[in-house]
């Protein structure tokens, strides 16, 4: 492995130099990233909609095209996932990424071309180590293996020639062929769909090879590093994996996780974020000392960046890269080499340094909660809790929700606090029945619940009338259009609540 190490650092370090030259023409890349778009896609059934052989300039396209969420864009997804082709992109879309998020249904399916799998996901994987082995220059990340983990990777079939699973098991089956020397485990056991299975042939497996860096969502991650605690006998991680040198994450906040991780090593480990979703990789920390993230400008994705105060509109102003000011609260609307246009991704940010443009994730344009990759959206939560109450005979007057996180007692979970007009004459039953509503409104929430092995049985706490209000008074928020948060990512306004029962 030692010839792989040396080869792999001089060949990504040569890359940094490119990654520069973006950095240093940022408006120049993206104009180049939108006239290639544009050009692509003119003779497929969207782009003649919207007369693309036309458009001259990002002003044409905001003009003719609304800014669309997953519901606008799923007619024209739906018949690609049955087959047709020519639809959003030229290329022949075989690949769906399956995800949850900020859509009416249970699960949605993002289109992911030939392009989008070559210049935006790998390419990221690539940039992502060569801007690592530029800032760390001794290291030995490729004289051993990495370790992926991720999510369910169940593959299906729409039809003979439409295929579907979680994001990582897309990348899985179209790696280059040379990337699976150098990874771990098997695909085989990597695409397993039983987690239980999964993790424990995962285990086995891993604990005999020389694990470098590891790839993955926290809550896995730190279920995987107890398995091979338990199955070795060993306290520290790297005892294990002695050469254990960086642990790249992404998806869900890493703040309440990064003192867990830390219990796990006798010596520090270098740590990663990523900026990565189904729709589209758009973001990396290329400071290891900064939580800022570097905005990716060549992944064939065009952004536009839109005020909270047009949210809402068909044809909002958005602002551009050269326009954007900082601080300022936009979300994200992209487009993309996978044939999606003007799509809000749903994700807030703002910028932090305008030179290179730096930015960090500051929220969603809806309330969620994402603390283990379970993306419960507030229309999964208040779905579920309607049915719930219909089945309970139960009636809700106000709630809100937040996570539980791993400690040495439990395994995570959610938190509700509710307040009933009528309450349920079992709150047990109320809590299982919640439950299985979540799971069968959120496929991602259905996958971190499978058989408690991610997240236990949510808990449900009836509180005290008006307690809710006495909160609000507390904010000098009481009345008006002031509401309850309802789902959030942190705890500190169900902490606050606790307080006042």
């Amino acid at each position: 492995m030692a010839i792989f190490n040396t080869f792999y650092t001089w060949f990504l370090r040569s890359r940094v130099n490119y990654i520069n030259h973006v950095i240093e023409n940022p408006v120049d890349t993206q104009m180049r990233v939108f006239e290639d778009l544009i050009a692509t896609a003119k003779n497929t059934e969207w782009g003649k909609k919207y007369q693309y052989n036309s458009i001259q300039n990002i002003e044409d396209l905001k003009e003719r095209v609304p800014v669309h969420n997953y519901d606008g864009m799923k007619p024209w997804i739906e018949r690609m996932m049955n087959g047709e082709q020519n639809i959003l992109w030229p290329s022949d879309i075989r690949w769906f990424a399956k995800s949850s998020g900020t859509t009416s249904d249970k699960s949605k399916f993002i289109p992911v071309s030939f392009e989008s799998l070559e210049n935006c996901h790998i390419k990221a994987a690539r940039d992502l180590l060569s801007i690592y082995c530029n800032n760390f220059p001794d290291t030995k990340i490729f004289s051993g293996k990495g370790l992926v983990m991720g999510g369910s990777h169940q593959i299906n079939s729409f039809n003979e020639n439409t295929s579907y699973g979680d994001l990582s098991a897309v990348l899985m089956q179209n790696l280059p062929f040379w990337v699976h020397f150098i990874r771990t485990p098997q695909l085989d056991i990597a695409l397993l769909s039983d987690w239980e299975e999964k993790l424990e042939k995962m285990a086995n497996e891993t604990i005999v090879e020389d694990v470098t860096n590891i790839s993955g969502v926290p809550t896995w991650t730190i279920i995987l590093f107890n398995r091979v605690l338990e199955i070795t006998g060993k306290k520290y991680i790297d005892e294990v994996w002695p050469n254990l040198e960086l642990y790249v994450h992404g998806g869900v906040s890493f703040t309440p996780y990064r003192n867990q991780f830390k219990q796990f090593f006798r010596n520090p480990i270098n740590y990663l974020e990523t900026y990565n979703a189904s729709e589209g990789f758009f973001g990396l920390q290329n400071d290891p000392n900064s939580e800022e993230l570097l905005l990716m400008l060549d992944y064939g994705i065009y952004y536009e960046f839109m005020p909270m105060s047009e949210y809402g509109k068909d044809f909002p102003e958005t602002k551009t890269l050269d326009q954007v000011v900082l601080g300022e609260i936009y979300a994200l609307v992209i487009s993309t080499n996978s044939g999606l246009c003007r799509y809000i991704v749903g994700d807030t940010v703002k910028f932090t340094s305008l030179q290179p443009f730096k930015f960090l994730i500051t929220g969603r344009t809806k309330h969620f909660i994402n603390a283990f990759g379970e993306e419960l959206m507030i229309e999964n939560a208040e779905k579920a809790l309607f049915e719930t109450c219909l089945l309970t005979n139960a009636n809700i007057k106000d709630y809100t929700a937040a996570p539980i996180y791993f400690d040495n007692h439990q395994k995570p979970t959610h938190e509700w606090l509710i307040e009933f007009n009528q309450e349920p004459s079992d709150i047990y039953k109320f809590t299982e029945i919640l439950d299985l509503q979540l799971q069968k409104t959120n496929s991602d929430y259905e996958a971190k619940r499978h058989k408690d092995i991610a997240m236990q049985m949510p808990k449900v706490n009836i509180v005290k009338k008006g307690v809710f209000n006495e909160w609000l008074k507390t904010k000098g928020k009481l009345g008006g259009q002031h509401k309850i948060p309802r789902l959030s990512n942190d705890r500190v306004v169900i902490e606050e609540i606790l307080e006042l029962l």
